[in-house]
């Protein structure tokens, strides 16, 4: 039965390239792979198919950047055209981006059931698109996907039928899991003249810390502060380097010492990175997961967490963006008194494989 899978940002195609690869041991399951183009940039979409392995889009909508709620129209329209030619008979997505939401309201109003990859995930703050994104599709979704406990509950909370739910682990693990080995390869260490366990990695792209000069400029002072003690490795979004353009982040960074300033790096770089890191600062939901599961000491730049297992089980801590506070953490870490953390419950690397077999089980009992 034709299953349509949505793609659209760089986290999208880490979860969604080892479900593609399970589902081929369930014939019922006949994949169709939709790109929205919602990330459009090689080094935050092709280089991901190219490293993952997986296949090209049957369709590319390239619906390209927006605001809010010009992105989330083009692709409802859009892909509205995608399911009256293919009618499927299920739309999995994945995460939060606009391109979920969109995808599950337009398949919805057309009567096709989805599957959400990813559901339950909660950072109580409204303020956030992502939020909005998430509980919406939950409510819309047949199928509803979790990565951890307090998902579960957070969908109990909210009436969800727990014939819909099913935990299943984290599919980011999957593609960590997959992949870890070929990424040691990787030379991406020596390409920057870096030594293992004396770097740090910083990644920024929320709208609430890169939009704002202000948030901004805090964040950057601090890991200036923070690159004075060891190398700090900083992949630029392109949103991010919007904001970075300003007179007074240039001379800032041109002074900072070892604050290196790289493009977005591909999938197996990146985890190289990450992998021998004395620390990680980020205000990424998936990269507080991966390194949870790595065991590399991670510092939210945010001022909650949809992901709180990270924090009650993982390396992760949230220090918002209060300069003193990011440094103070810091150094906690390079003086060895950073957090261990564990692995959570079913962050196994098998998590697609519970998803495919759910998947054709919901497929085979929809056809007869």
């Amino acid at each position: 039965m034709k299953t349509v899978f949505v793609g659209a940002a760089r986290p999208n195609f880490m979860k969604i390239a080892p479900i593609l690869a399970e589902v081929k041991a369930f014939p019922v399951v006949r994949p169709l792979l939709v790109h929205t183009g919602q990330h459009y940039d090689r080094e935050l979409s092709d280089v991901f198919f190219e490293e993952l392995g997986i296949p090209t889009p049957d369709l590319h909508m390239g619906v390209g950047s927006g605001s809010h709620a010009v992105q989330t129209a083009r692709v409802m329209t859009e892909f509205e055209k995608v399911l009256l030619e293919e009618r499927p008979a299920l739309v999995v997505v994945v995460g939060d981006v606009n391109s979920t939401l969109a995808c599950s309201l337009a398949s919805v109003k057309l009567h096709v059931p989805v599957a959400h990859v990813e559901a339950g995930l909660r950072s109580f703050d409204r303020s956030m698109p992502e939020e909005i994104n998430r509980m919406v599709t939950d409510s819309l979704s047949s199928l509803l996907f979790t990565t951890c406990e307090d998902a579960n509950r957070n969908l109990s909370n909210e009436g969800v039928a727990p014939d819909r739910v099913h935990f299943v682990g984290n599919v980011m693990i999957d593609s960590l899991k997959n992949h870890i080995e070929i990424a040691r390869q990787s030379e991406v260490l020596s390409r920057f003249s870096l030594a293992e366990q004396r770097y740090a990695v910083l990644t920024l792209h929320r709208p609430s810390n890169v939009d704002s000069e202000e948030s901004l400029s805090r964040i950057v002072d601090a890991v200036c502060e923070v690159a004075k003690e060891l190398p700090v490795v900083f992949p630029v979004h392109p949103r991010t380097r919007k904001g970075l353009t300003a007179g007074k982040f240039k001379k800032q960074l041109g002074q900072a010492r070892d604050f290196l300033l790289t493009e977005p790096l591909g999938y197996l770089d990146f985890l190289r990175l990450l992998v021998s890191a004395r620390l990680v600062l980020t205000d990424s939901g998936g990269i507080q997961e991966e390194t949870t599961v790595l065991g590399v000491p991670c510092l939210t730049l945010r001022e909650n967490t949809e992901r709180p297992v990270t924090v009650s089980h993982g390396t992760n801590t949230v220090v918002g963006t209060d300069p003193a506070r990011i440094i103070r953490e810091a150094r906690e870490v390079l003086a060895g008194r950073g957090k261990k953390g564990g692995v959570p419950p079913l962050w196994d690397g098998k998590a697609s494989s519970r998803i495919a077999a759910v998947l054709a089980a919901w497929l085979e009992k929809k056809r007869n």
